[in-house]
């Protein structure tokens, strides 16, 4: 895979994660939100952040996505 191709797996891949914190945000009850909930949302945007700075800085010396 060429560099090229690199980015445009990591942009599809921080897009699809985006859309799956929008939707689990919009599904969030006004009331008695469940901890799990929250932490299934932070864990979206950490993900997201490190492949964002994965996107910014290729290479082996990038960060590397927990999951």
């Amino acid at each position: 895979m060429n560099e090229g191709e690199r980015r445009e797996d990591l942009r599809g891949k921080i897009e699809s994660l985006q859309a799956e914190l929008q939707e689990r945000r919009l599904s969030l009850p006004a009331h008695s939100t469940r901890p799990e909930q929250l932490l299934i949302i932070e864990e979206l945007e950490e993900r997201i952040r490190r492949l964002e700075e994965k996107l910014k800085f290729p290479g082996p010396q990038g960060v590397r996505e927990g999951k």
